[in-house]
């Protein structure tokens, strides 16, 4: 399996998170949102620019900032 940043995913790909990296604000900021290690995760569309990044994580959608999607690694299935 192949381990990547979320802000690296396309839309339609999904993995599994495999670890919250950042510090401070941002990672308490994801981990608050139910970003956490062991969910799964589904790219649903990425803005034109690549930002925000709207996201599928235990059944609700998220919307994730570039910065912030970089600090999530996804082991893509």
């Amino acid at each position: 399996m192949e381990v990547k940043p979320l802000s690296d995913l396309k839309p339609g790909q999904k993995g599994t998170i495999t670890k919250v990296r950042g510090s401070g604000h941002i990672h308490r900021r994801l981990l608050d949102m139910g970003v956490i290690p062991q969910a799964a995760v589904e790219v649903e569309q990425v803005a034109p620019l690549g930002d925000p990044i709207g996201v599928k994580i235990k059944g609700y959608h998220l919307s994730l900032r570039k910065e912030e999607a970089a600090n999530v690694d996804v082991e893509v299935s």
